[in-house]
Formats: C-alpha cells, structure tokens, sequence
C-alpha cells in the first residue's frame, strides 16, 4: 500500500525559494521567436499581444526546489511488504532488505505465482527412491532429487526450498536451502476482484471477491460466510473438518478478501473458498464505505402512489418512505427484522401486508432458507410493547447473535409502541442493540419518539385513528415491494372494518376492492382473524391467516373463514346471553348513557371473546338500543376497565394521566384511543378509580 506524502504534496520536492526567471528576465512574454517555426495558432496569439514564455508560463518568476527529506524525493511512502512498516523510496525497509524472503505461497497460488530462483516454504509430503516430494500449496507440489540432497527429511516437516525449474508439464524442480535468518513474505494470488453479480461469469474458475460478512453459519459439513458487496450477497463455503468451525478468527461484520471458485448449488450460486483472510486500514474502510453507498441507493423505497385520496397519508408520507427505506436497508444489510403487533384485525393486517412484502426481497438477498434466519412475525396480545415480549425477543436475538453471528435486529411495531406504556421495553432493547421503529395509530404521547428510528403516526398528520394501521401498513409495503399491491390491497378494507373506521379512506379503501369482496366478506373476515388470533395466542399462525386474508387457496379461504366466523358468533351470543343480564346503565348529567358490566363475575373467562371483545360486542348493542343518543360502555374486572365510546368527546389517555395524578396509591396506567382503550389499577382501589372515572365521562363534551 502506498500514502501520499504530506510534506511535499506527492511531488518529491520542496519549494525553498523563487527568482527571476533568466529567459524572460520577469516579463512573463518569450523574448525572441522565430516566425517560421509557430503554428498557426501560435502566430494568432503572437497577434493579439505576445506569447507567455513558456520556462516559467508567464509568471515571470522559476520556483527553487531540492528533494523532499521526509520522502527521500519519491513522492510517497510504502508500507513494507514483509513487517508491515512504513518506508520512504522502497518497497522492503532497510532491515528486511538486508534478511533474505521465504515466500509462503496461499492455498490459491498455482505455478504463475512461482518464480525461478525465489525461496518458499513447502512441507515434506512423501519419499521416493529418485527424491523427495514437498508440498508448497495445498495444490502445488514439486520435487527435490535425490542427487541435490544429503539428508533424509521428515514426513510433515516444513522444509526451505528454492524453484530450480518449472518444466513445461508443470513438473517443478527444487532444491533444499539452509538459511538461519530470514524474512516470512506470503503470496497472495493477484486476481482482479469481481462483484457478486459477476460471478456465474466464471463459474469453475479462480475469482477474487472483498466484502462484509453479515452471517456465518456453522453445517454438519462446511462452514457457510454469506458475504455482502456493493451490489448483492452471495454464500462462501469453507471445510475444515466435518462440523468443525473453519476461519474462526472472522467474525460476523469483518470486511474480508476471498479468493474462490464459483458454483451453482440447489440452483444458487456458491464459492468454494481456497483462501479467506480479514482486511484493515484504508482496504477495509474503502470496501465498507463503497458497500454502505451502494446499500444506500438501493434501500431507496419505490415511488409510489397512495391507492386512494388522503390529505393525512400525504403529509405523512415522508416519514412512510423513511420507514420503507430502514426496512430495505436491513434486508439488504442481512440484518433480522422482528415485526410485532397488536394481536387485532388490524394489527395482523398491517404486519402481514408488510410480510408479504419483506420475504420476497429477504430470500433474494439471503437464499431460500434466509426467512427463517432473518425474519420473525409476533403477536403481542396488549396493545403495547410488554416486558414479556421483549423478554422473548431479546432471548431469541442474542441466541441467533451466538450461534450465527447475526446482527441485533430491527424491531417493528405495528398497531403498537405509540405511548409512554412501550418505554421500558424498548429501553431494555436498545441497551442491547436492538433498534426500534413504529408505525401505529394509538394517540401519542410523544414520550418515545426520542428511542425510535421512525414514527409514523396519523396523530402527527392532523388524522386520527380512523387511519388504521392497516392502510399504514399496507401503503408502506408497496414502498418496499410493489410487485404485491395486487394481493395486499384488500387488506385496508379488512383492517378498517375490524377497527370501525369511519375515517373517509375507510369507505375508499372497501370501494377499491368491492367487485371481488363484499361488505360482509369484509366483516367474516375481520372476526375470523380476532378469532383465530385469540386461540393462535403468542404464535404468528402464518398459514392460517393467509388463508383467511385469502393469500393462499381461494377455496380453502372461504371454507376456513365460514367456519371461523360462525364459532366466533357462536361464542359471542353464548357470551352475551350470560353477560347482558348483568349490565347496569345510568344517565350522566351530559347525557351521555353509561353501561357497566363486571366482566370478571359476568362473562366466561380464558374463552373467547376476551373482556375487551366482550365489552364491544355489549357496546354495539347499547347503542343499537340506545340510537342517537351519546353511549359510553365499561367492563370492568379486578385491576383492569376496557372503555368504548359513541358521541361522547373522550381524551382516554388524558384520563389516565389525571387520574393517576389524583388517586394516590392506585397504580393507574393505560391508554389507546382517544375514545377507546384501557385502564389499569391495583385492585384495592378499583371503586375510587371507576367513580372517578364515571365523573370525569360525565364532563366531557358530547355531540
């Protein structure tokens, strides 16, 4: 490697003084010319006012110079070829040049890397009765007769050679030397390095290929270096021994030089690694800096356009696009990415329209089996980020980080992560590396937005959460992946049911997809996906709920989602028939009728539909009886009350802020919508909280 020198610029001079150039004595103009010798075009110049002296180019004045004494005049520095110092004017420092070089060839050399008269290292292979046979390489092997050599080497021992000959059958020649001091230089074979994409160019054939290790992965035979170059990544196969750990001094995000053999395995393409060493300094910064700009062009999210009108969407599409780009910079990256949700309709939703987008691109950058390593879809049953749920993802993450090297991963949060309930979690995450984004529609409260990578909020928009996550979700996915906008673009439709949207891109998102689903296919399959969810509890349940978001059979979508829906509305009437009874309903003075259920006594526990559900489903009949007039419903258990509202101007995560600050030693917290959500409190004090509660509804604003 060589550096500029600094002192001089890389010019191997030094500028001492200056003085009056002697042929135009400081007038800058040549004195004398001779007319036939110009060219034309000098003849013009010389008649428009003269012609510059060309020894000092017009500036009448000639620089004094003598040679650099940091360079000694060359200009630049080496860096020496065999003790790694740096050095003016040579190649070898003075010490090294004084010792005599052992050239160590690397397992890729063949004989073009071989030089007559030059000294190498080899290793006693076997003997013969005409010689000995000494392995330079793993696959050069030469010979020293019998009549050059007066003692009988070892099996195995290393042994100082010199190449008398290289025969035009590739026979070599050799001789023993004798040397007691000298200098190790290895040889690398000097390929040109190739990019990923070029490799089914040279299939069979020596490639030399530079770039980042983004994962290792220890097999029952080879070892596996998925390694990242500007434009793609490929699979690097080194053997060692069968299960045993090859180059165990690379670790994961090491910027490598490989020299290799491409081939096609199970249809990929994969190099058999002949040699792999760890680049430092300027190589590996050069490598790594070209690598992050390319990454960088490419995790550009496609220019899309919003499937329907909404003035919220656009303003918010800036940050939309932001969180489209850090999902494509992790896959491009290799880095995992965890999507976690609330376990709802709509949050099921917007994951999977973001799934359907990410698996594609993650198998194209990773290999077929790269969704298992790089991607992992979890339903969180509160609608925030719990202690239990990072708890899972941080075990997860660290195992995958020790046994293949991984990256900490990128952690989605969708119809979750917007309030100050998803704060410990995500401080415990980012202490190990983990970072976070979230795209959810909860009312913020601003308190996390300073641990995230992204927010996207139609709260920050003017909106509110009549823009599902769903719809979110789903534009954000055709950013990623456009090729999928034809089977996700119904999901929208199917999230802004579940969630009783009633915002306007609700009823445009259900028109864009009205040919092929109906309003009630709609409904089936928004209580289908809660339904399942329930049962599926912790579990992402893929299969299943692609088939019910009909991603998969159509035959076997309608016949799961007709079944689902019926055990759902089975369950709910067997529920209700037990709960409705027991609802106590009052007329507060805005109003505003309120209807309280103690879901704890009067409801079937641990089935479905859950206490929320249940005070839902209670709801919708309430107002139903009650039409046209302002309807709040709680159910309400030992530490805990779910809220809905109609027509009622309601600030829940308000509520809890207040409530908490007045009731001293009641632990309340909670949150969600501003007119549906949840609260918690320690069981002592349920009857101050739910009174207080029941006081703060009947002041508020009504219409």
């Amino acid at each position: 490697m060589t550096i500029e020198c600094k002192d001089c610029k890389g010019t191997g001079s030094i500028i001492i003084s200056e003085k009056e150039c002697p042929d135009c004595k400081g007038g800058g103009m040549q004195k004398s010319i001779s007319l036939d010798k110009l060219s034309e075009k000098d003849l013009s110049k010389l008649m428009s006012g003269g012609m510059k002296c060309t020894k000092c180019n017009g500036e009448g004045k000639i620089s004094v110079t003598e040679p650099c004494k940091a360079c000694a005049g060359a200009g630049k520095f080496f860096t020496c070829t065999v003790c790694g110092r740096t050095v003016a004017g040579e190649e070898l420092c003075e010490s090294c040049a004084r010792k005599s070089l052992i050239h160590v060839l690397s397992p890729e050399c063949d004989t073009r890397e071989l030089e007559i008269g030059k000294i190498y290292e080899g290793r006693v292979q076997g003997h013969a009765n005409f010689g000995v046979f000494v392995n330079l390489n793993p696959q050069l092997r030469g010979l020293i007769h019998s009549s050059n050599i007066n003692f009988t080497p070892e099996v195995g021992d290393k042994i100082l050679i010199e190449v008398r000959n290289i025969a035009s059958n590739g026979n070599i020649e050799l001789i023993p030397k004798n040397l007691k001091e000298y200098q190790v230089i290895e040889v690398e074979k000097q390929l040109p390095r190739r990019k990923t994409t070029e490799l089914t160019k040279y299939l069979g054939k020596p490639v030399h290929i530079s770039g980042e290790v983004i994962q290792i992965k220890q097999t029952g035979g080879p070892t596996i270096f998925t390694i990242s170059d500007e434009d793609s990544t490929v699979q690097c196969a080194a053997f060692e021994k069968a299960g045993e750990r090859a180059y165990p001094d690379i670790k994961s995000e090491s910027i490598v030089k490989v020299i290799g053999e491409p081939s096609m395995r199970n249809g990929a393409m994969q190099v058999e690694i002949r040699s792999m060493k760890q680049l430092w300094g300027g190589d590996a910064t050069g490598i790594k800096e070209r690598i992050d700009s390319a990454i960088d062009r490419r995790a550009e999210p496609h220019d899309t356009q919003f499937l329907v009108k909404s003035e919220v969407m656009e303003k918010l599409k800036p940050g939309m696009r932001n969180a489209a780009r850090l999902i494509r910079k992790a896959v491009l990256k290799s880095r995992p990415i965890i999507i976690r949700h609330h376990a709802d309709a709509d949050g099921i939703t917007s994951a999977i329209a973001i799934e359907r987008a990410l698996l594609p691109l993650i198998r194209d950058v990773g290999g077929s089996d790269a969704s298992y390593h790089f991607y992992r879809r979890s339903p969180s049953k509160a609608p925030f980020y719990e202690l239990e749920d990072v708890t899972k993802d941080l075990t997860f993450a660290l195992e995958d980080h020790e046994r293949f090297g991984q990256k900490m991963p990128l952690v989605v949060l969708m119809d979750n992560g917007a309030t100050e309930e998803d704060m410990p979690s995500m401080k415990q995450a980012i202490i190990y590396g983990m970072d976070i984004m979230v795209i959810d529609h909860h009312h913020p409260d601003g308190t996390i937005d300073s641990l995230v990578l992204e927010h996207v909020n139609p709260a920050y928009a003017g909106g509110d959460y009549g823009i599902t996550t769903g719809m979110l979700g789903t534009e954000i996915a055709r950013m990623i992946n456009p090729d999928v906008t034809e089977e996700i673009k119904h999901l929208p439709a199917v999230s802004a049911v579940g969630d009783r949207s009633e915002a306007p891109e609700a009823e445009s998102y259900k028109s864009l997809v009205a040919e092929k689903y109906k309003p009630e296919d709609l409904k089936c399959m928004a209580l289908a996906l809660d339904y399942e969810a329930f049962w599926q509890r912790f579990n992402d349940g893929r299969g299943i709920m692609n088939d019910i978001l009909n991603l998969g059979s159509s035959i076997r979508h309608q016949q799961i989602v007709r079944l689902l829906y019926e055990q759902a509305n089975l369950a709910i009437a067997e529920q209700l028939e037990a709960s409705m009874p027991n609802v106590k309903t009052q007329k507060l003075p805005n109003g505003a009728v309120l209807n309280v259920i103690d879901v704890e006594n009067f409801a079937h526990k641990f089935t479905f539909p859950p206490p929320g559900k249940t005070s839902g489903e209670i709801h919708d009949r309430m107002c139903l009886k009650y039409s046209g007039q302002p309807v709040v419903t709680i159910g309400y258990g030992p530490d805990f009350a779910v809220l809905r509202s109609r027509g009622v101007k309601m600030n829940i995560p308000q509520i809890v802020r207040e409530l908490r600050s007045e009731i001293k030693g009641a632990g309340v917290n909670g949150g969600g919508h501003l007119v549906v959500g949840s609260i918690k409190f320690v069981e002592g004090m349920r009857k101050e909280v739910l009174a207080r509660l029941a006081e703060k509804i009947g002041m508020a604003g009504t219409g």
